[in-house]
């Protein structure tokens, strides 16, 4: 059997085919005529945007890559913590170029509880900027990286090799993840102070 002929056969455009853009839900999106919080994770890092609809294509009104928290004294990572700052200082740019509101975008990603999605969100509202997203998405403790803290402490007491292997690469930055709640605090307090 070949492909699939004739003239009811309708070809998906090819960021669709390519499971890339879900058209409809990007068509709902633009209508709103709000500005878009695009958030997307990679293994190593998060990508936070504010887009705006332009019939030419879209433009970004800020952007923020987690590497760019290295200069506020932060390990980034792809994790909660790294996402909420990432989405605080993007919030911040943003309402420096007039934005009040938005809306999140979450792409071809599945939403859930306590994700790095709403983790950025939630920066982003602390940001001063509006959505109808409430806080419930994602609890303090993972915001904060207390969870990540915890974590640390209790394996250093407990296997000190295991611990070595998987903070390893926060080690050869100087950060402790046993520390994380205070240099996460501090982090954000450089961001907001700008």
């Amino acid at each position: 059997m070949g492909k699939a002929t004739g003239p009811v056969y309708k070809v998906a455009f090819r960021r669709r085919r390519k499971n890339l853009t879900n058209y409809a839900k990007r068509l709902a999106l633009v209508k709103g005529n709000v500005p878009r919080l695009v958030v997307r994770k990679s293994s190593s890092g998060v990508l936070v945007q504010f887009m705006n609809y332009s019939a030419k294509g879209d433009t970004v009104l800020a952007s923020v890559h987690s590497s760019r928290l290295a200069s506020y004294g932060w390990a980034p990572r792809c994790n909660a913590p790294t996402a909420y700052l990432c989405g605080l200082l993007a919030g911040k740019m943003a309402g420096k170029k007039g934005a009040t509101s938005f809306i999140l975008d979450v792409g071809m990603q599945t939403p859930s509880r306590g994700s790095t999605i709403f983790a950025a969100l939630r920066g982003a509202q602390d940001a001063k900027l509006s959505t109808n997203y409430t806080d419930e998405m994602i609890p303090e403790a993972r915001v904060n990286g207390s969870v990540i803290e915890a974590y640390a402490k209790k394996l250093k007491s407990d296997d000190a090799a295991a611990y070595t292997k998987l903070y390893s690469s926060y080690t050869k930055q100087g950060f402790a993840p046993e520390n994380m709640v205070a240099q996460f605090r501090a982090a954000k307090a450089k961001i907001e102070s700008e």
